[in-house]
């Protein structure tokens, strides 16, 4: 048995491709499944099944394509409501790929209907988990709303354990989410690699003897997800289709204005220093390349299939479109290899001042805002004395909340608060971004509020 990961950091995702050399499964393969087809040439193998072990909340799959296009049996839970043909899969099912032995198993927990499938090469094992047991944690249990959470939450206390029992200690364990995934409940450890057996002595999943008090540890200490999560659901019960990848035609400068006049999204993907010194009015950053910020963050805080044209170089639009995709962002138009000297001769173009800690005011005072567009969660076990909080994901709905004055805007990096000033800016309002750790705050001078 060989196991081929097929990472996805940028939403914090793995896929496999597991074969005996002659016949291949594949588990959870996104979208975009030309790395899958490069993966299978370079093996030598045929696809022969490929399975979901869930209905995807945070991705778009790319499993119904995959299994028409060579013509595989598609393993979806029976209890599924889809609306494509699958191969229906119920808890205990046997399925043989080539020499592996392939087994369903319920494990309830991320989803009502989440299932793990124990691959066998002989005496050897291999557990592909999806988003029930995770490194050093579990998927997280609250997707399906706050009436399933604590349901959810129990079952997933259940299934870690059902999986230990159904695998030997030394099979390895290859989990869909859980690499930067928001699908993760914390606290997930940043492993590579780990064992069913290496989990059973770490994993608070498996080490709480307390039910009761793991349900209550894992709901509190929940964040916030993504809006666009909302999306994915429904359309993989309907079965998306193919990714487009192609490049569309570049606009110019006069198309750009146009755009912005009316209202229109452009996306500028150079980075947050480039972006702060020069750029075109109304413009918003989303700074590409800091692995999973760029997709889960456009795809939280813009809404949800409003026109978009994404601005910058070649290499970084054509992946944008590819991570786009994935969530269901399809086509966005494009401008590339314009620059700033284009657009100072045909457009209106601003900018703002950017700095580290040691100019920033020492708390909000008078007219100079603190203003913090960290998570809700991450605002109350830690913030600067004065500051005002806004999540960078509710700012767009929030605008009327943003008090007056001049905003020194702040994150836990600097890429939220890039985010958040170019939104804030666009509105109107006068900005500073603080590009700086949040953990480097205090040795600053700046003065910290703790519970």
């Amino acid at each position: 048995m060989e196991v081929i990961t097929i990472d996805t950091p940028q939403l914090g995702d793995h896929s496999y491709l597991v074969h005996d050399g002659t016949c291949a499964l594949v588990i959870d393969p996104q979208r975009d499944t030309d790395r899958l087809e490069a993966a299978v040439r370079d093996a030598g193998v045929k696809i022969t099944h490929v399975a979901e072990t869930h209905i995807h909340n945070d991705y778009l799959t790319g499993g119904l394509m995959l299994a028409q296009a060579h013509g595989a049996a598609y393993l979806v839970n029976a209890a599924d409501q889809v609306g494509y043909e699958r191969t229906p899969v119920v808890d205990g099912e046997m399925f043989q790929v080539g020499a592996l032995s392939v087994k369903a198993v319920a494990t309830p927990g991320h989803t009502h209907t989440h299932l793990s499938y124990v691959v066998s090469d002989g005496d050897k094992q291999a557990v592909f988990s999806g988003g029930s047991l995770l490194y050093g944690s579990v998927g997280r249990t609250d997707l399906l709303g706050p009436d399933d959470t604590e349901t959810l939450t129990r079952d997933q206390y259940a299934s870690a354990r059902r999986l230990v029992a159904e695998a030997s200690d030394d099979a390895p364990l290859y989990p869909t989410h859980g690499f930067g995934s928001f699908c993760s409940s914390g606290p997930a450890s940043g492993a590579g690699t780990s064992t069913i057996g290496e989990q059973a002595r770490s994993n608070h999943a498996l080490t709480d003897p307390d039910e009761d008090h793991f349900v209550s540890e894992l709901i509190a200490n929940l964040t916030d997800y993504p809006a666009y999560y909302a999306h994915m659901s429904p359309l993989n019960s309907d079965g998306p289709g193919p990714a487009d990848l192609t490049m569309p035609e570049s606009v110019d400068a006069g198309e750009l204005i146009r755009r912005l006049e009316e209202g229109e999204w452009i996306v500028d993907l150079r980075n947050r220093v480039a972006f702060a010194s020069n750029h075109l009015d109304g413009s918003v950053s989303f700074e590409y390349g800091e692995g999973a910020s760029f997709t889960g963050y456009l795809g939280w805080v813009l809404p949800w299939n409003d026109k978009l044209t994404l601005l910058g170089s070649h290499e970084d639009v054509a992946n944008a479109i590819r991570d786009l995709s994935r969530i269901g962002i399809d086509s966005p138009d494009t401008a590339t290899g314009i620059g700033p000297g284009e657009w100072a001769a045909k457009a209106p173009t601003t900018d703002y001042l950017q700095v580290g800690w040691g100019e920033v005011p020492r708390g909000s005072t008078g007219d100079e805002i603190i203003f913090d567009v960290r998570r809700t969660d991450e605002f109350e076990a830690s913030h600067i004395q004065g500051a005002v909080n806004i999540p960078v994901h509710d700012l767009l709905t929030r605008m009327d909340d943003v008090p007056p004055g001049r905003l020194w805007v702040h994150c836990a990096s600097g890429y939220r608060a890039g985010i958040g000033a170019s939104l804030l800016q666009r509105a109107g309002k006068e900005v500073v971004h603080i590009d700086a750790k949040y953990d480097d705050a205090a040795a600053a001078g700046m003065p910290l509020v703790k519970p």
